[in-house]
């Protein structure tokens, strides 16, 4: 359980980050909402074997990452904690494509290859793009977002919900793990016949669980619509305020003002760069330029 609580101190590094007050914290969430969006589908819409008209890309994280105030070793650290799972779904591309696109010297590169490449740049470029999103913005202010931007409302809850109450299923496995560890001194992975059963007591602990929890909500008001004091019987997350509905009401209620102009100056200048950089090919045009002028 070592790495589960280490993997949700992470995520609640993120919302840490969050409560800065930088230009990019400041900027409306929905603004940030549809400019991450139409990043990411002008990303994944290039062709296959397109490597270096992504480059470009680069620069929209780089910049957020900048003026914001965050520490890309941040984003660093968790794009490596999920690679091996894209390198497990591109590796095998090579096997399958093995139609020569270009040769280095002796060396032949296949449409396999780069693929590979191209797969993980594009990795990099959405996730890097997503982990900022939430870094710039926190989870609740986003949903405030979300609902602001016309998605239907019992979605939001149920993001609100599943984001709030995976803390207080991993804290109740934490506990359980914890005390199991003292009570046989073994502090291995567990055997699957000591596993089955444990997952079943979770399960059991959860639903309890639950069932307090919703009629601590319904006790205090809970109608569908999130409130202040809504998330009752549960202790603050570390680094919270302290009442997470009270901070999604509030986002929400910000939310109701119209977009300033800078809001509407970050989205309109990053959409035409996105726009630019998916029509016209710089890296290859910079290229030509610079063999005409050794030639």
């Amino acid at each position: 359980m070592g790495k589960l609580d280490s993997s949700i101190r992470e995520i609640r590094e993120l919302e840490n980050l969050a409560r800065e007050t930088s230009f990019v914290h400041r900027l409306d969430p929905r603004v940030k909402l549809i400019a991450t969006f139409a990043f990411i589908a002008a990303v994944v819409s290039f062709d296959r074997y397109e490597i270096a008209a992504l480059v470009p890309y680069l620069f929209f994280p780089i910049f957020v990452a900048g003026a914001g105030g965050l520490p890309l070793s941040a984003v660093v650290k968790r794009l490596l904690v999920l690679s091996p799972f894209v390198v497990l779904v591109g590796i095998f591309n090579p096997l399958y494509d093995r139609t020569v696109l270009l040769r280095i010297g002796g060396l032949a590169i296949t449409g396999g290859w780069v693929s590979f490449a191209a797969i993980l740049v594009r990795y990099v470029l959405t996730v890097s793009a997503a982990l900022l999103l939430i870094a710039s913005t926190g989870f609740y202010t986003l949903c405030g977002g979300i609902e602001r931007l016309g998605v239907p409302k019992v979605f939001v809850v149920q993001l609100l919900l599943l984001y709030r109450y995976i803390f207080v299923l991993t804290d109740e496995a934490s506990r359980m793990a914890r005390a199991r560890a003292q009570r046989s001194f073994r502090r291995g992975p567990m055997e699957i016949r000591v596993f089955v059963p444990f997952a079943g007591a979770l399960l059991l602990r959860t639903v309890e669980r639950a069932q307090r929890i919703y009629q601590a909500m319904l006790a205090r008001g809970f109608d569908g619509t999130m409130k202040a004091g809504a998330f009752g019987g549960v202790a603050p997350r570390a680094g919270s305020s302290g009442d997470e509905a009270g901070d999604y009401g509030a986002a929400r209620a910000n939310l109701g003002r119209s977009i300033r102009f800078s809001d509407a100056l970050f989205l309109g200048v990053w959409v035409s760069l996105f726009a630019l950089f998916r029509f016209v090919n710089l890296p290859a045009m910079l290229g030509d330029l610079l063999l005409r002028a050794a030639g």
